[in-house]
């Protein structure tokens, strides 16, 4: 052992000789110096090569960068800031209608108001080093650029908020160097120039999220918030924060809704995607394990919202109508901005189509708040009787071109409808019925359609125009009968609806009863002033330049026809005395800083007195009371006072009704998209009552929600300088007493300004004789027994007032009401000739004949022994009793003419004829003693002596 440890020692000694050696020590120094020599050169290599690389990836990021312009403060926030935001549009009364159309909805939102769960979640999703790295993380983009040139398949995420906000706003999604470089860059500025709680504000209202239950593109965590859950993004739970917190990396991949807002079948892609997020906010200490574990389990499929219709799917006609009204008012206001006017917009079109899509590009981008005029109640309510109404009429088959293949097929056409409420104070229009089914047909036959409006521009053209130019007061009498009124034709024209005329007529009646041809008579003799220019007043935005001087314009023959809007809107003028209220829907628009960019502002227009209007509401009160919408009255729930027209465009193929009251103007229209008749009768009603029965339906449904705007309190209050007067109904001048005698004296409502001056002087007194039931103006040389007196209406007034040449007898086809009054073309013509004698026959003490044959005879005189004993008028019974004697007849023509004297025909005996004229001689000596003696009346002069003749009571009798 002992030995062993000697030979240990031995060694150890051999060794450490070895080493200390001289020659050894001077080997190991050399070696030292060498490997010492090498790694310094080594690293001065490595140093030298990362200093080349360095610099030579500096001179790259350089030469990637210099065009890239040094972005200042300013622009950097306009840029940062500028992420489109869709409008939101309201009922009115501030209730929410929901957002503009839009590709994308985005809802802007302060930091302040978003889920801190939601933000802790983002961070730790998206950027762990947010609140720690200056806009970038070398090592991520090391990391990303090692990816990158690997070609690695697995990739990870090398982009902080920052870079995301940068290439959001700034950059584009373009993967490149250059791209990248341009990012980094201004990531560290952006940095530089805002701090971290504006950058993550930013990126939460920029960042897409997938689709909401509409099935629309969403942005924002606001909208994503209010789209998935129905919550605000101030009110996220930690799940639902979580769920949307993963949206961002694929935004279409996770989004739980289709395009259509239906739920997918597969959610697991966004719920692992949410599960990955919360692991990420529990290592990072966000949240707790218990909140982890919680979370986890919870079922965050149940609080998805269900399928909710898009404003434009739930209010297609409103939502388009708000905006193409909205981008007329920014149009306007942007122009003006720049310096044009309204003048130069219209003028310009190419200038107009330039400023209406920065309007809309405006619109979807900047967030406006769109205010309008619409009550949601009274909408949505009109909207369901619409759907409702079974009294349309039947549908029409027509042949179109199938858009996709080409092919002609046969497609059912409705019968549509277009309706709107208007406050008449205001112009607000209240609400409408754009059509019946939007996704068939998507025309606003309320505020776009443009049909002929028919009778109802009546009032609007012809009446009130006429009233106020004092060519006509209510009582004005007009001819209804066939005038030949268009120069271009030979044939009477116009015709009334149903055909006939009426004679005679007031304005008030003829506007009542809807005639043709007197609201044409009166159109021409104003026809030089005129007066379409009051339908521009009033709104019409169509007129051609023949409507302001064909004649057809009178009855609604518009070259391109008006809307219901533009229609209704005319007749609120005559509701607010005169003064036209133009009618609007969008009440304001407020920009996102709550500034006011837009207000409507009322700024009435005078057409009409106010005398005017008034007696043209008291005409068209009547067209209700008793006239074309008598229907209205059993079908309204309530009372009001009411004035309106109905219309009827040619052919049938439009059907209106307009009314207004006090507060309100309401007016439908009814007909085929392509111009068809309707129905004249459909289930037993006309076409024009199913047109007020809609009307009246819509209205009361109104009258339902806001009673006190529907039915005013008070009735149109007359203004001064109106008074009530009587003229005489044949001429509406003051009445004559010829007119008295007549019983044609009436009494209506005048401007004091335009009350009758001058007599009536529509009658001159005549003669006249009757055959049967006719009766024919007397000659000079007439016999005055066979006539009387009486009116007839004078040739020199029908020329004065008419101007025409018509046929008379169609001036007073009511017989009943012009029972004395004759025509100065009722005439009987003499023949020439004097009567054949007539044949007589004798039965007991009656004489008979016949009529004469000739039709000039207007009278027989009977004779008795050579003495005329009476004269029978042609229209009279043909017969006399008389006593015993000798008879004869002799017939007598309009010109006094006699004929031969008729066969003699005796009565009684001789002896009783002789004995009979004793007593009588008898008699008339007992009368010579008892009283005066009497002049005796001439036989021939018509004051008939009948009264003495004994015969004459007897043929009363007979009579």
């Amino acid at each position: 052992m002992k030995d062993e440890n000697q030979q240990e020692k031995n060694k150890f000694r051999s060794v450490l000789n070895l080493l200390t050696h001289k020659k050894t020590v001077k080997g190991a120094s050399i070696t030292y110096q060498v490997f010492w020599n090498l790694t310094l050169l080594f690293l001065i290599i490595i140093v030298l090569g990362g200093a080349f690389a360095g610099g030579v990836g500096a001179g790259y990021f350089a030469s990637l960068v210099k065009k890239e312009p040094i972005r200042s403060y300013d622009s950097m926030k306009k840029d940062i800031y500028n992420y489109e935001e869709t409008s939101n549009l309201y009922f009115a009364d501030k209730v929410y209608l929901g957002k503009l159309r839009t590709d994308l909805e985005r809802e802007e939102i302060t930091l302040d108001h978003v889920s801190d769960h939601l933000v802790k979640a983002v961070i730790a999703t998206e950027d762990e080093y947010f609140y720690e790295h200056d806009g970038v993380v070398p090592k991520a983009i090391m990391r990303a650029l090692f990816q990158e040139v690997t070609n690695s398949s697995v990739q990870s995420g090398g982009s902080t908020l920052t870079q995301q906000l940068i290439k959001n706003q700034i950059l584009t999604n373009e993967i490149s160097f250059e791209r990248k470089a341009k990012e980094i860059l201004l990531a560290l500025r952006l940095e530089k120039f805002f701090d971290k709680k504006e950058i993550l504000e930013a990126y939460l209202n920029v960042s897409t999220f997938g689709r909401n239950s509409s099935g629309r593109n969403i942005a924002g965590v606001q909208a994503a918030s209010k789209g998935l859950f129905g919550v605000k993004a101030s009110e996220l739970s930690l799940p639902q924060a979580a769920f949307i917190a993963g949206l961002p990396q694929s935004p279409f991949g996770y989004t739980p809704f289709t395009n259509k807002g239906q739920l997918k079948e597969n959610l697991e892609p966004g719920l692992t995607r949410m599960k990955t997020v919360l692991k990420r906010m529990y290592d990072n200490g966000s949240i707790s394990e218990k909140q982890y574990n919680k979370a986890l389990a919870y079922d965050i499929t149940k609080d998805f919202i269900p399928y909710r219709p898009s404003p434009q799917e739930q209010y297609p006609w409103l939502t388009a109508e708000i905006e193409q009204r909205s981008i007329e008012i920014l149009s306007r206001i942007l122009a003006e901005k720049d310096g044009y006017t309204l003048e130069d917009l219209k003028k310009d079109k190419s200038l107009l189509e330039e400023y209406e899509t920065l309007a809309d590009r405006n619109l979807r981008q900047n967030g406006y708040s769109i205010h309008t005029t619409i009550d949601k109640k009274i909408y949505n309510a009109m909207n369901k009787v619409k759907d409702e109404f079974q009294f349309y009429g039947s549908d029409i088959s027509e042949v179109e071109e199938d858009p996709e293949t080409g092919e002609d097929v046969t497609v059912s056409k409705p019968v549509e409808l277009g309706a709107v409420l208007i406050e008449n104070k205001t112009g607000k229009i209240i609400s409408f019925v754009g059509g019946r089914d939007h996704s068939r047909e998507q025309t606003n036959h309320a505020t776009n359609a443009k049909r002929p409006n028919g009778s109802t521009m009546k009032p609007l053209l012809v009446y009130a125009p006429a009233i106020e130019l004092g060519t006509l007061s209510p009582g004005s009498i007009l001819p209804d009968v066939a005038l030949k009124l268009n120069p271009a034709s030979s044939e009477p024209w116009p015709k009334n609806y149903g055909g006939g005329y009426s004679g005679l007529t007031s304005a008030r009646n003829a506007l009542k009863r809807s005639y043709n041809v007197p609201a044409v008579k009166a159109y021409v003799d104003i026809l030089d002033k005129r007066p379409a220019e009051y339908l521009s007043k009033m709104g019409f935005s169509s007129l051609a330049d023949d409507d302001y001087t064909n004649r057809s314009t009178a009855l609604g023959g518009l070259t391109n026809g008006v809307s219901v809007e533009e229609n209704v809107n005319a007749f609120g003028t005559f509701a607010n005395s005169g003064k036209f209220i133009d009618a609007y829907m969008i009440e304001k628009i407020v920009d996102k800083s709550g500034k006011v960019i837009y207000q409507h502002e009322v700024e009435p227009v005078d057409v009409f007195s106010p005398q005017t209007s008034y007696l043209a509401i008291d005409m068209m009160r009547d067209v209700i009371r008793s006239g074309t919408a008598t229907a209205l009255n059993s079908r309204l729930k309530f009372s009001s006072d009411w004035a309106g027209k109905t219309g009827t465009g040619q052919d049938y193929k439009d059907a209106w009704f307009v009314a207004t009251n006090p507060n309100v103007s309401f007016g439908v229209w009814m007909g085929y998209d392509t111009p068809k008749p309707l129905q004249l009768s459909y289930r037993g009603l006309s076409y024009g009552v199913r047109n007020i029965y809609i009307w009246a339906d819509l209205i009361n449904a109104a009258y339902d929600i806001k009673p006190e705007l529907i039915d005013p309190a008070q009735g149109f209050k007359m203004p001064g300088g109106i008074v009530r007067r009587s003229f005489c109904a044949l001429s509406g001048l003051l009445p004559s007493d010829a007119c008295s005698k007549a019983g044609l004296v009436e009494t209506d409502l005048f401007n004091a300004k335009y009350v009758p001056t001058k007599v009536d002087d529509s009658f001159i007194e005549g003669k006249y004789v009757t055959i049967g039931d006719k009766k024919y103006l007397a000659l000079d040389s007439t016999p005055d027994e066979f006539s009387q007196k009486g009116l007839i209406l004078n040739p020199e007034y029908i020329q004065k007032i008419f101007g025409v040449t018509t046929d008379t007898e169609q001036l007073i086809p009511n017989k009943d009401r012009f029972a004395n009054l004759l025509l100065p073309d009722d005439k009987l013509e003499d023949n020439g000739k004097s009567p054949a004698a007539v044949s007589v026959k004798v039965s007991g003490k009656k004489l008979t004949w016949s009529k004469h044959s000739e039709n000039d005879v207007i009278g027989y005189r009977v004779y008795k022994d050579g003495k005329k004993v009476a004269s029978i008028k042609a229209g009279e019974t043909l017969q006399y009793s008389g006593d015993n004697g000798l008879y004869t007849v002799i017939a007598v023509d309009i010109a006094g003419k006699e004929s031969s004297p008729s066969n003699e025909v005796q009565i009684g005996s001789k002896q009783e004829e002789d004995s009979s004229d004793k007593n009588n001689d008898k008699k008339d000596k007992d009368n010579k003693e008892e009283k005066p003696k009497e002049p005796s009346s001439d036989p021939g002069t018509g004051d008939d002596g009948q009264d003495d003749d004994p015969g004459d009571g007897d043929e009363s009798e007979n009579n």
